[in-house]
């Protein structure tokens, strides 16, 4: 039986600027099973950036409860939180965050480095990581010398190579092209069936969600429709 590992209920962010309150998010529960691919879905302003920050403990939530595996992570002090995120998920942003003057494998096993693992260790994790989203014949490429898709890519293989229980992926295809988005989607899919990643992505394209298992759809803070992907869904 699939085991809940994201228990999310009554999420509320609110954020107050010059007397105006903007309501972020207004009220959001949901559970994630592991091994899901979830797809959250949204126009601009519906809160989805900010849910997933907070799922990904980049930020805090005004009220509400957040667990992973029945640890409750709001009320974490901060400092074990920053641990629980360094060791524990994995985060892809749109923009790949690479360091220029580092290799493919550098840039995935410098975190590794930072946990306090040795580096061969983390060369090996690093390798491995790079293998599983193809580029293991890339290792030693500096970012200028890989394409858009092969970059995130390598965001990927950071994120995953410390083998996190979940992959937040904050709309990864934004700056690629269809043909690029969909390779990157594929591995994404790859990490999900072939190694059981959970993964918890953000996207404005509705074409995506033929890799999800789950989409969650979410307008003016609220979730508007929690659906199970179906072959044929649209």
């Amino acid at each position: 039986m699939e085991k809940e590992m994201i228990k999310v209920n009554n999420l509320v962010r609110y954020y107050g600027t010059d007397g105006i309150l903007v309501k972020a998010l207004n009220g959001v529960s949901f559970n994630v099973k592991k091994g899901e691919f979830i797809m959250i879905m949204g126009p601009s302003g519906s809160g989805k950036t900010t849910l997933l920050r907070i799922l990904g403990l980049l930020d805090k939530p005004t009220k509400g409860k957040y667990t992973i595996n029945n640890l409750d992570l709001v009320d974490l002090p901060e400092e074990e939180r920053n641990y629980y995120r360094l060791t524990q998920l994995g985060y892809v942003f749109q923009d790949y965050a690479l360091i220029n003057e580092m290799s493919a494998s550098e840039n995935v096993y410098v975190l590794s480095l930072m946990e306090g693992k040795s580096k061969k260790e983390s060369l090996f994790d690093a390798k491995e990581a790079l293998e599983k989203v193809g580029l293991g014949d890339k290792l030693e490429r500096v970012p200028n010398q890989l394409s858009g898709g092969e970059k995130q890519r390598v965001a990927i293989a950071r994120a995953i190579a410390k083998k996190p229980k979940i992959l937040f992926a904050d709309e990864p295809c934004a700056n690629l092209d269809t043909q690029t988005s969909e390779q990157v989607l594929e591995v994404l899919n790859t990490l999900n069936k072939k190694f059981g990643q959970t993964i918890v992505m953000v996207t404005h394209e509705l074409w995506h969600t033929k890799y999800a298992s789950r989409i969650i759809s979410l307008r003016d803070g609220l979730i508007i429709s929690d659906k199970k992907r179906r072959d044929g869904f649209k």
